[in-house]
């Protein structure tokens, strides 16, 4: 019997009145529950974190909520209480609009050091925006545009500024050196025509057909397959069912935190994602941070380290160990960002395939954009500036 059984039977009539979630969220029996411990020179792209989930391998955020009259979730409890956040998001998320295109404008970006030693290197901020239309029968269209990069802190900048703001800078990749400018060139964006919108192998009528209970969701997104591991020297697909612990919990978070920015599906479902992830051992929600578009929002931490892209090109060519975050807001029901935080700096070295002139390669240290992170730092992170249902089409 969990603890919600336990409450039903204590109070029976007001579990008559009340939905699952405002009983948990009144009471707040989650907080107190026990949780568990928890090639040659080119110019870099800006790597998509959530690409299955990507770059912001770890990300988060707390409610602002001086601009939205402080909403109070059911039985008078604030989305300001961390251990209610997931639950707080999906009763709001439930209540939103829905229309003609889901559209989402992502900004995906990756922090490089810039330098050839700890002591003397700064931080810059690779950046690309992504706009996107999808409509209900998963037509669309996607505009991209590069931005300039920029250094990653004031005291980044300090230092960029001291080696003479240079308006390029070279930097390492698991590819060789890259480089990043300071300024990009303005081209009018056209939003390409993307047809036949999938979501993990479902079409947009499986996706509306989705459960709206957390546990039949759960029970659904199991069967989906694909490669979940974080680093194999042979991709394997195989349905998120076979995994267990954390390496099932990373995949199903992987999947929900595409459902509730990126997907095609209607507010109940993402409402159930949100309920879902909240049963999930090893998720935890913390305190109130900032995306990195300053807006403010609650952390939740997922449990499993080395969690950069899934079945990605680069996921074969980390050296580190990361840890990923969420950054989400309860009282409008969204997620703003995920982002990856250094958990291993990079270490050691691994054996790649041949290059194009056959001759033997090793990826070590030095090719490591993160080389000189620590433990806790920014890797890569993903924000979604917008995330929202509407009836207006692309204007370009």
């Amino acid at each position: 019997m969990d603890e919600l059984d336990a409450l039903r039977q204590m109070r029976t009539a007001l579990a008559r009145e009340e939905s699952p979630d405002e009983l948990a969220l009144r009471t707040d029996w989650r907080r107190s529950a026990a949780r568990p411990r928890a090639r040659r020179a080119f110019r870099v792209p800006l790597v998509s974190i959530v690409a299955t989930a990507a770059l912001a391998a770890g990300t988060v955020v707390a409610v602002s909520l001086a601009s939205d009259g402080d909403q109070v979730a059911p039985g008078g409890v604030s989305p300001r209480m961390p251990g209610n956040a997931l639950l707080v998001a999906a009763t709001n998320v439930q209540k939103g609009p829905t229309g003609t295109y889901w559209h989402t404008t992502r900004i995906a970006g990756k922090i490089y050091a810039v330098g050839e030693s700890a002591a003397g290197h700064y931080k810059f901020e690779s950046r690309m925006r992504y706009d996107d239309w999808t409509d209900r029968s998963g037509k669309g269209c996607l505009a991209h545009e590069d931005l300039p990069a920029r250094p990653w802190t004031d005291g980044d900048r300090q230092k960029w500024v001291a080696a003479g703001a240079p308006k390029t800078v070279r930097v390492a990749t698991e590819d060789g050196p890259g480089y990043l400018f300071t300024e990009s060139v303005k081209r009018k964006q056209t939003c390409r025509s993307v047809g036949d919108r999938g979501f993990f192998g479902m079409t947009p009528r499986q996706l509306a057909e989705l459960p709206a209970q957390p546990e039949q969701l759960k029970d659904a997104l199991l069967d989906i397959e694909g490669n979940w591991e974080a680093y194999a020297p042979k991709v394997t697909k195989q349905p998120i069912r076979a995994l267990r612990g954390d390496r099932r919990v990373r995949a199903l978070s992987d999947v929900a935190g595409k459902l509730l920015a990126e997907a095609i599906v209607p507010p109940e479902v993402r409402a159930a994602a949100f309920r879902m992830l909240a049963t999930l051992p090893g998720v935890k929600a913390g305190g109130e941070t900032t995306d990195p578009l300053g807006r403010s929002g609650v952390v939740i931490s997922l449990p499993l380290e080395t969690t950069i892209p899934l079945g990605l090109f680069s996921a074969p060519k980390q050296l580190g160990t990361y840890r990923r975050q969420w950054i989400i807001d309860p009282g409008k029901g969204t997620l703003l960002a995920v982002r990856d935080l250094v958990a291993t700096p990079p270490h050691g070295s691994r054996e790649l395939p041949p290059g194009d002139d056959g001759k033997p390669r090793r990826l070590t240290v030095g090719d490591q954009p993160d080389r000189f992170h620590k433990p806790g730092e920014v890797s890569g992170y993903e924000t979604y500036e917008v995330a929202e249902w509407t009836d207006t089409a692309p204007d370009f």
